[in-house]
């Protein structure tokens, strides 16, 4: 059975953060993620997590500047300690919220004389990351994101996750398959999914073009939701896209499917 989790980093934002929780349960989620979620203490965010009968399922390691159009902190041989420092601190918030997964962001090589440099780098700090959470149940992951949407990111098709995840070589690694990074990408994501499901620690989907809910856009989700709901796949599907109007009014989708489970 298909088990969606909320991000609250995109989604229920007519909100404030902490109401998002209740909204969540609200709404149908059994699950939310957030990307980020170190702004509040960890001590608050487990507070509604109880309260409101959810799982906080994956957040990211701190990122630093990705998201204001910087590098990251992931994939930078200048920034190795910033980043040790920034695993400390997930782990800090994992040992209170219990997540099933952490993310690691690749981050952006602004300099492409420097991505093989980069990517070395990056490969190191992800076995870093495993070892460090290597007596947690936790599963570690990362993601390609389109370059279309961040230019200069690091990784952004699946041959490349690939590629990283031999090179690392640790147990608790696994991809994070966003299906709108990589149908941004031109992706065939069925296909992708139907060879190395086993290896998908996380999915996270939107439609595409736009990055709305389901149906908003030209993809073709329900097929791959239908094989992933056939696999063997035991993981979360990430409701992590823009809503076209209120998060509320963005939830057909998910009431379809749980009228055709019965629930």
């Amino acid at each position: 059975m298909l088990k969606f989790s909320a991000n609250l980093s995109l989604l229920f934002t007519e909100l404030d953060f902490m109401q998002r929780f209740k909204a969540a349960r609200d709404a149908g989620f059994n699950a939310v993620e957030v990307q980020f979620p170190y702004a509040f203490s960890a001590q608050a965010i487990q507070q509604q997590v109880e309260e409101h009968r959810l799982e906080l399922m994956l957040f990211n390691i701190d990122a630093a500047d990705l998201l204001q159009g910087g590098e990251g902190l992931a994939a930078v041989p200048e920034k190795v300690e910033q980043f040790k420092r920034a695993v400390e601190k997930a782990r800090d918030y994992a040992e209170i919220l219990h997540p099933q997964v952490i993310n690691v962001l690749p981050g952006r090589c602004l300099d492409a004389s420097r991505a093989a440099e980069y990517l070395q780098t990056f490969q190191q700090n992800l076995s870093y990351v495993c070892n460090q959470f290597a007596d947690m149940s936790v599963r570690i992951v990362f993601e390609a994101i389109n370059i279309h949407d961040m230019p200069g990111f690091l990784i952004f098709t699946g041959r490349q996750m690939l590629e990283v995840l031999e090179g690392v070589q640790q147990p608790n690694l696994y991809l994070q398959y966003d299906l709108y990074h990589m149908l941004r990408m031109q992706e065939d994501c069925l296909g992708f999914l139907q060879q190395h499901w086993q290896k998908v620690g996380h999915i996270q989907f939107a439609d595409c073009p736009g990055r709305g809910q389901p149906g908003s856009g030209a993809a073709d989700l329900i097929s791959v939701f239908n094989f992933i709901e056939q696999s063997g796949y035991d993981g979360w599907l990430g409701a992590e896209y823009n809503p076209q109007g209120t998060t509320v009014a963005s939830l057909d989708w998910l009431q379809d499917f749980q009228r055709s489970l019965g629930t």
